[in-house]
């Protein structure tokens, strides 16, 4: 992790013109998965559309904290139990796979970064709840990111509503800050406590990104790097690069119906 940097009010116009551009990419291929689909067709269409944006992808050859190599491809798709960093593949979408499509992109040598999760077909009443749960603790937690809050704030928001609803969050994995570099500091959990942490100052981007089981919330790490639940539970996970302005929150990655 690198320091996390305030931006300039210009500096947050070109994160925001990154953010419109990433949301359009994710917009669409979230709307296009599909049972049937290979994993891989996914990351052909992102990689095609971020270059036709004038972007470059964000994760193809980064290399994250944890991992054993770099990353070898534009988008991470990660199926049922796997959380985050699924690498695109022969796999064949089904009906009743939760799919978590993570996508970051740069514009003007900002990052940008963001995710969904989208349930295939029937997958039931309760992959369905968690896959709610996982989007309105996301907004929860976005409603706290104001100047003089804490990022305390938002890991207890975030924790509160999923606990409330049965389910676990993910051990290990955390948001994080966001601007020249993918990964700049701080860390920003989904967890803790009110008016604990690090104060929100305006100026400030991160990425906040619940990621949530249905089971326990304990991983395991992959032989392609992915993280997935040690007992095989499913997940989902949704994030949002988030500016904190003197008004509130910002939204720089906002994406129709997600």
């Amino acid at each position: 992790m690198i320091g996390s940097k305030i931006k300039t009010e210009k500096e947050i116009e070109v994160m925001a013109e990154a953010g419109k551009k990433l949301a359009g990419v994710l917009d669409f291929l979230a709307k296009s998965v599909k049972a049937g689909m290979r994993t891989n067709e996914l990351d052909n269409i992102a990689f095609k559309m971020i270059r036709e944006t004038g972007c470059q992808p964000a994760f193809l050859n980064y290399k994250p904290h944890g991992a054993r190599k770099a990353y070898p491809a534009t988008v991470c798709v990660s199926i049922n139990e796997v959380v985050v960093h699924g690498v695109p593949s022969d796999y064949v979408i089904k009906d009743g796979d939760i799919v978590k499509i993570d996508l970051g992109l740069i514009y003007k040598e900002f990052y940008s970064d963001s995710a969904v999760t989208i349930g295939i077909g029937a997958i039931g009443i309760k992959n369905r709840n968690l896959i709610e749960t996982t989007k309105k603790a996301l907004e929860l937690g976005i409603e706290e990111a104001r100047p003089g809050n804490t990022l305390g704030d938002i890991g207890f928001a975030i924790e509160r509503h999923v606990k409330a609803n049965g389910f676990s969050i993910v051990e290990l994995l955390t948001g994080h800050g966001i601007g020249r570099e993918l990964h700049e500091d701080p860390y920003v959990y989904n967890f803790g406590k009110r008016d604990e942490g690090d104060e929100l100052k305006e100026g400030m981007v991160i990425a906040i990104e619940p990621m949530v089981a249905a089971g326990k919330g304990s991983l395991k790490q992959l032989k392609d790097d992915s993280f997935a639940t040690a007992d095989g539970s499913f997940t989902a996970h949704f994030e949002h690069t988030v500016a904190i302005t003197k008004d509130g929150p910002r939204i720089l990655t906002k994406i129709t119906n997600f």
